[in-house]
């Protein structure tokens, strides 16, 4: 049995962010991924400013390996059902097209952890005292004894399986898939990410160009046809916006947790294990993760930090610190901020403004049909209350996160 400070499981940007500030405090650190670094992520690669200064603050410059072409975003462009289109540039400028699988073993090693790859998760038991993880290398059983856990293993967080049984049940799933296909002719411009707000497209649609590819992506209720509502978009590309592609060359897609951002139903864990990452619910409202992981992880880490120098509970020290975080991230799903401030990186109130008085009323129009596509999850009046209770006490309730 190994006996360290802290296990931190998933090799995620999170984890990065989390162990950096972990060893930089002196604390023993191993990280465990189930599969051999480096290992393919699923992920668009589009990260925001925030994110990128985060990385340049505590990682440094990235190397070129860690980056798709094109290498930057400019921002985000918003398209309509009534042909409306919304460029928006980011505040901070262009960001990096992180390519996944080496920007995350790129953050991995910066944080000095060790790391322990082909390692999977297979439970663990909380003492009070030490946590007790269990866990498979190379197939055979291996034990790790440490003062605390954090679960930076995504959506489909085996952590939180493992502290929370029924929490699979207690929220809707969602699939998110994306194919890429060779182009013959893409107006659309390669510097922004392209997003629907088109209730016959699906629950989530983008596309951007990567490595002389387009990616076509969709996101729908899991259960629903990957195959029919991705040629769907194919065909409403090629009639509306004059997309041509070839046929998919190849595809991936993996389960996603959409909602906690929405609806403050948050994941943080429970005793000495705790909960980072999309693993809790985090998601920027055009659907890009990694600036929240990374936050939520380094604060995570200072948690279990401040909780050794003070001799308090790392999970009380850490519900208290990451109620910023979900301040910043909840606000931008938040019907009251987005209309009367400007919660988001790129400015869509100014874009809104400087349609005409018509197209302002088709983007209005649209955009509410398609929030009716989730009527069915009744989130209406869990993100309305949560709206009106932001500007009472200064946040969100606690108590609705687990």
């Amino acid at each position: 049995m190994r006996t360290v400070d802290v296990v931190i499981v998933g090799a995620s940007l999170s984890a990065a962010a989390a162990a950096k500030r972990l060893v930089d405090a002196g604390l023993e650190t191993v990280i465990l991924e189930r599969k051999q670094l480096p290992r393919h992520k699923i992920c668009s690669g589009i990260l925001s400013p925030r994110g990128h200064r985060f990385l340049l603050e505590n990682f440094g410059p990235l190397p070129r390996e860690a980056l798709h072409e094109p290498t930057a975003c400019r921002g985000v462009t918003f398209h309509f059902p009534s042909m409306v289109s919304m460029p928006m540039d980011f505040f901070g400028g262009t960001t990096p097209h992180l390519h996944r699988k080496y920007s995350d073993y790129w953050a991995i090693k910066q944080s000095g952890a060790e790391v322990h790859d082909q390692t999977s998760f297979a439970g663990l038991h909380d003492h009070g005292d030490h946590v007790l993880v269990h866990a498979r290398k190379n197939g055979e059983p291996v034990e790790y004894r440490a003062r605390q856990v954090i679960g930076a293993d995504g959506p489909s967080s085996l952590v939180i399986r493992a502290i929370y049984p029924d929490y699979p049940q207690q929220i809707p799933w969602f699939f998110v898939g994306q194919k890429f296909h060779d182009i013959i002719e893409c107006p659309l411009d390669t510097q922004y990410f392209h997003f629907w707000f088109h209730p016959e497209l699906g629950h989530y649609t983008w596309s951007h160009a990567r490595d002389g590819r387009q990616i076509v992506g969709v996101g729908f209720k899991r259960g629903d046809n990957f195959k029919s509502k991705h040629e769907n978009v194919v065909k409403y590309l090629d009639e509306k916006h004059g997309v041509r592609l070839k046929p998919h060359t190849d595809d991936e897609g993996c389960a996603e947790n959409f909602g906690p951002s929405l609806i403050n139903r948050y994941v943080f864990g429970k005793g000495n294990v705790l909960i980072t990452g999309q693993a809790s619910g985090f998601l920027n409202m055009i659907g890009e993760g990694m600036s929240c992981a990374l936050h939520s992880g380094a604060i995570s880490g200072e948690a279990v930090v401040e909780a050794r120098l003070r001799n308090r509970p790392a999970q009380d020290l850490y519900r208290r610190m990451i109620a910023s975080e979900v301040r910043r991230t909840s606000d931008q799903w938040n019907p009251l901020k987005v209309a009367f401030d400007r919660p988001h990186e790129a400015d869509f109130p100014a874009a809104l403004m400087a349609l005409s008085w018509r197209d302002r009323a088709k983007v209005l129009r649209d955009m509410w049909r398609f929030i009716v596509l989730y009527k069915e999850f009744k989130w209406g009046r869990q993100i309305f209350r949560a709206a009106m209770q932001r500007p009472l006490i200064g946040g969100y309730p606690m108590r609705r996160w687990l």
